[in-house]
């Protein structure tokens, strides 16, 4: 069991992982993570590629909402945003991969740093409000403007890196899994910093993180680009994906996604993020693979699938009702449970 690690040094500290059990399942995941792809088929390597998109698109809103108390239902549009840079830049400039991702980034920041201006003044429900009027701007633009190629949209070649064409599956998840890891990575030693902390206090109570002296409209605009950058270069690996970038690929739903997402897995937790993405993106195939697996589930899809609409919705519920701090803290009491279990009475 467990009790606690001894810090000698400022250095130990602040270590990311602070102890040897870390490490070792550290190591087990990274392992589970490279063999992965020479054991799983195409569908699930392309569900691996899709749930790491999702995962740092939801990172990056948990960083605005779930640590910084800031509601926003404009995710889709600054990953459409990112999206779009990519498709404009390889089709028409043919800059390397990682420059247009890194691109697709700084335009979403861009844009969330303009949809932030109004946080200053707004809050809570009015502020959703805000976003979503964003995320029309953005949809209207996107539809109306030559240079994104109006309603038929973009057809993205695949990339190449290093000289590799990326135009399968298996090539394409050698690369979206390491950015989302390098991006999770960012996201977690961000609230080991001053600024991260920051936000958190302006989650608690912005009028008293005033007082203390941090300036929240300098915060929550960069807590805004912060969160876009990441939704950005979600957008760009997405258009990378599916090749084909369309006003209709980023709808409003797909904001209310990510928000489920995060409310589900856990607000205020790298974790939650993680663990409720990959629940928002699974558990629909789970319910679809359980159809099409009874007799006769073929024929039974279109009449099941308002059910298994239901379904997935009833589980969101049940989440928010019975346990509102989500699937992080339902993992923080099983570890608490094997942990403890040997010296109950």
């Amino acid at each position: 069991m467990r009790i606690g690690t001894l810090k000698e040094s400022y250095i130990a500290d602040a270590a990311l992982f602070d102890s040897r059990t870390q490490k070792t399942w550290l190591a087990v995941g990274a392992a589970l993570l490279v063999l992965f792809p020479f054991m799983a088929s195409d569908y699930w390597l392309y569900l691996a590629c899709l749930v790491s998109i999702n995962v740092a698109s939801a990172t990056g809103l948990n960083i605005l909402t779930g640590y910084t108390g800031l509601v926003s239902l404009g995710q889709a549009a600054f990953m459409g945003l990112g999206a779009y840079t990519v498709a404009v830049l390889e089709l028409r400039v043919g800059s390397p991969f990682l420059l247009n991702l890194l691109a697709g980034g700084f335009v979403a920041m861009l844009g969330g740093l303009i949809v932030g201006i109004p946080s200053l003044r707004v809050k809570g429900l009015y502020l959703a409000i805000a976003t979503i009027a964003a995320s029309f701007i953005a949809h209207f633009l996107f539809a109306n403007t030559a240079f994104t190629g109006g309603t038929a949209g973009l057809t993205v070649p695949p990339a190449r890196f290093f000289g590799m064409l990326l135009d399968t599956s298996f090539r394409l998840y050698w690369v979206i899994v390491p950015v989302m890891v390098l991006m999770l990575l960012g996201a977690t030693n961000l609230f080991r910093t001053r600024v991260g902390r920051a936000f958190i206090a302006i989650r608690d109570r912005d009028i008293s993180a005033e007082v203390l002296g941090i300036p929240l409209l300098r915060y929550k605009l960069l807590s805004f680009g912060l969160s876009s950058f990441y939704a950005g270069v979600a957008g760009g690996l997405w258009a990378y994906f599916f090749r084909v970038v369309t006003p209709e690929s980023f709808p409003l739903t797909m904001s209310i996604f990510f928000l489920a997402a995060i409310i589900v897995g856990g607000m205020g937790t790298i974790l939650g993020g993680i663990l409720g993405a990959v629940f928002m993106t699974m558990v629909p195939e789970l319910l679809k693979l359980g159809v099409d697996l009874m007799p006769g589930g073929s024929a039974l899809t279109v009449f099941l699938s308002p059910v298994r609409t239901v379904v997935f919705g009833l589980l969101i519920i049940g989440f928010l009702v019975f346990e509102p701090h989500g699937l992080a803290e339902v993992w923080r009491r099983i570890r608490r449970f094997f942990h403890l279990w040997p010296f109950r009475n």
